[in-house]
């Protein structure tokens, strides 16, 4: 399976999500709920550690690498987000199923997704540089073939991330998923392939560069 290596930036530190992570993700998602009208967010200790149970799991099937995210200013948590989905297309077997890995363990594309930062640090270029990092160890180490990205199509604020990376939209995934309400959301869909890493690498270096660490 990928192996989920810990990822720094000036901003953020990436670092596998773990159970001792657990109190630090409960403060970040209980501090201001204000900001989780399209997102279901871990709302009690419970359910952190339910959270981070299932996180496990799917680390040991290989569908998906989980990180907590911590203020690289003052160590705080921020959030989590992942590397989702993972697919792996040499495995042999098809359709490709979990548990089922390419023989190097590495796979061949996935989504970023599971993205929840804590009110703070929204706006602040943390949930960027998280993106850049998470891209980075997708297309420069594992070499992957795509990475897609979803949001809420009601999300603008999600959205207008996604599309301030240069992400290009792909459409909309309709009734695709339970949303956070109750009902059933649809997903605006988007994508970066290998070829569109250079240019999006290019162009997030000075976007990142201009964003100063929390004082």
């Amino acid at each position: 399976m990928p192996e989920a290596s810990p990822l720094s930036g000036r901003l953020v530190r990436l670092e596998p999500m773990s159970p001792d992570h657990a109190p630090g993700l409960l403060a970040a998602a209980t501090e201001d709920r204000g900001t989780y009208g399209f997102t279901c967010v871990p709302a009690d200790a419970a359910a952190v550690d339910r959270y981070i149970e299932r996180a496990r799991a799917d680390g040991e099937t290989g569908l998906a690498v989980t990180y907590t995210l911590w203020s690289a200013h003052d160590g705080r948590v921020a959030g989590t987000s992942r590397l989702r989905d993972l697919e792996y297309r040499h495995a042999g077997v098809w359709p490709p199923r979990p548990g089922h890995l390419n023989p190097d363990g590495i796979p061949d594309a996935g989504q970023i997704g599971s993205t929840r930062l804590a009110p703070w640090a929204q706006r602040t270029g943390m949930n960027t540089e998280a993106n850049f990092l998470l891209l980075s160890l997708a297309f420069d180490e594992w070499a992957v073939q795509r990475i897609s990205l979803h949001a809420d199509v009601r999300n603008e604020r999600s959205r207008a991330a996604i599309e301030s990376i240069g992400a290009p939209f792909e459409g909309v995934r309709r009734a695709h998923f339970l949303a956070a309400d109750g009902g059933v959301r649809d997903w605006a869909t988007y994508s970066l392939v290998r070829a569109d890493w250079p240019h999006v690498k290019e162009l997030l270096g000075p976007r990142l560069a201009r964003h100063a660490p929390l004082p």
